[in-house]
C-alpha cells in the first residue's frame, strides 16, 4: 500500500509555540511500523515559514511574500535537520523533493515524468521523501493553499492508494463541535466549514476539503485526522478522523488530465439546478449559466463553480468567454441561432469531471 502523509504548519508546534519533537517522532515510528509491513510512506510536509520564522525570531507570520519566502529558505534547512535526525532514530533515510506547481501543468510532461521517476526510485532505495513547494521560487502555496493540493498532486502522481491529511481540528466537525466520522455528501461538509487558515499555515479546513474533492473524484480514499490517531491503524481505514471514500467509477485518462493537469483558463459559475443536472451525468447548457469569470477560447479548461462559489468540476469548453456570454441564460436553438453554430453545450459531459 502507498500512503502519503500531509503534514501542515500547525502541527509541527505545541501549544506553548515550541516545534514538536514528539509529533515528528510518532510520525517517524508509524512509518517504520507500515513499511515493515510492506508499505510505502510520502510525506508532504509544510513548515518551512515557520521553521525560518523560529530562527529568526518571528513570532507572527509576515505579510509581505517576499520575506515569507525568505524565511521559507532559512526554514526549509531547518525543517530537514528536523525530519533527518528524528527519523534517523529510528532507521529510517529521507529525502528532500521540493517541487513546483508548473509540473503539474499541460505542456510539462517531461519534468511531471522526471519528477515521477525520482520519487519511485527515492521509494524503491528504501527512502521516505520529504515534499514540500520550492516556496523560495514559488508563490501558489504561500497565498493559497498551504500543500493541500500539493498532497492530492504527488498523490496522484504516484497513484498512492490513500490520502492522510493531518489537522489541528481532527477531523471534520459538525454544528456541536463534534468530529464527523464519514462523509458521504461534499456540499454538506463544506456548510460546516467556518475556520479560514492556521497562523503559519494558510489553508484552513475548506482548503482541505477542496483538496479531499479533487481526490476523491479521481479514485482516491482521504482521511482527515489529528495528532492523536493511531497511524498505522489509517491502512485499514480506521480513523477516529473523518473518511472520505472515492468514487467507484473509472475516468478516463482525458478526464484525469482535465483535472490534474490543465490549468484552468477561468470560471463557469452555474445555478443550482444546473449542479444538480451535472450530477446526473448531463451536460452544461448555456441555461444554466449565471456568470463568466476570467479570460478563455473554446477549447480551454475551466471551472465550474456552484453559486455558493465552491468548484463542483472541471472541464473543456465549446465557447469562448464572449460567446458564452452572450447565451448564458439561453436555451436550445436560440443559442445555436445567436452564436451560428451546431453545438449547444457549454461542456459536453464526455469533457467534463464533476467532482464527488
Amino acid at each position: 500500500m502507498r500512503i502519503v502523509f500531509k503534514v501542515g504548519s500547525n502541527l509541527l508546534q505545541t501549544e506553548r509555540k515550541d516545534i514538536d519533537l514528539k509529533f515528528i517522532a510518532k510520525l517517524a515510528e508509524s512509518v517504520k511500523e507500515l513499511r515493515e509491513k510492506g508499505d510505502e510512506v510520502v510525506v508532504v510536509s509544510s513548515g518551512a515559514v515557520l521553521c525560518g520564522a523560529k530562527k529568526l525570531g518571528y513570532e507572527q507570520k509576515p505579510t509581505e511574500l517576499t520575506l515569507r519566502q525568505a524565511l521559507a529558505g532559512t526554514g526549509q534547512a531547518y525543517l530537514m535537520h528536523l525530519y533527518d535526525t528524528v527519523f534517523s532514530n529510528y532507521g529510517l533515510t529521507v529525502a528532500q523533493v521540493l517541487l513546483t506547481n508548473d509540473i503539474f501543468r499541460k505542456g510539462n510532461e517531461d519534468r511531471f515524468l522526471n519528477a515521477q521517476n525520482t520519487l519511485e526510485k527515492i521509494l524503491e532505495l528504501g527512502v521516505t521523501p520529504v515534499v514540500n513547494e520550492n516556496d523560495t521560487v514559488a508563490v501558489s502555496e504561500l497565498v493559497f493553499g498551504d500543500n493541500d493540493f500539493l498532497s492530492v498532486y504527488v498523490s496522484y502522481m504516484l497513484k498512492a492508494d490513500l490520502l492522510v491529511i493531518l489537522s489541528s481540528a481532527g477531523g471534520l466537525l459538525d454544528e456541536e463541535g463534534r468530529i464527523v466520522p464519514e462523509v458521504e455528501d461534499m456540499e454538506k461538509a463544506f456548510r460546516l466549514v467556518k475556520g479560514t487558515g492556521s497562523e503559519f499555515g494558510s489553508g484552513g479546513m475548506r482548503s482541505k476539503l477542496e483538496a479531499t474533492r479533487l481526490a476523491i473524484s479521481i479514485g482516491i480514499p482521504v482521511i482527515i485526522t489529528g495528532k492523536g490517531e493511531d497511524l498505522v491503524s489509517l491502512r485499514e481505514l480506521k480513523t477516529r478522523g473523518t473518511l472520505f471514500k472515492p468514487t467507484q467509477r473509472r475516468l478516463r485518462k482525458k478526464l484525469k488530465s482535465i483535472a490534474m493537469i490543465e490549468e484552468p483558463k477561468g470560471a463557469v459559475v452555474v445555478d443550482w439546478g444546473a449542479v444538480e443536472a451535472l450530477k446526473g451525468g448531463k451536460s452544461l447548457l448555456p441555461a444554466g449559466v449565471v456568470r463568466v469569470e476570467g479570460n478563455f477560447s473554446a477549447g480551454d479548461v475551466v471551472s465550474v463553480m456552484n453559486p455558493e462559489g465552491i468548484v463542483v468540476g472541471k472541464g473543456r469548453v465549446n465557447f469562448s468567454r464572449e460567446e458564452l456570454e452572450k447565451v448564458k441564460g439561453l436555451r436550445g436553438s436560440r443559442v445555436k441561432e445567436v452564436l451560428n453554430t451546431s453545438k449547444e453545450e457549454v461542456i459536453h459531459r464526455d469533457n467534463l469531471l464533476v467532482f464527488q
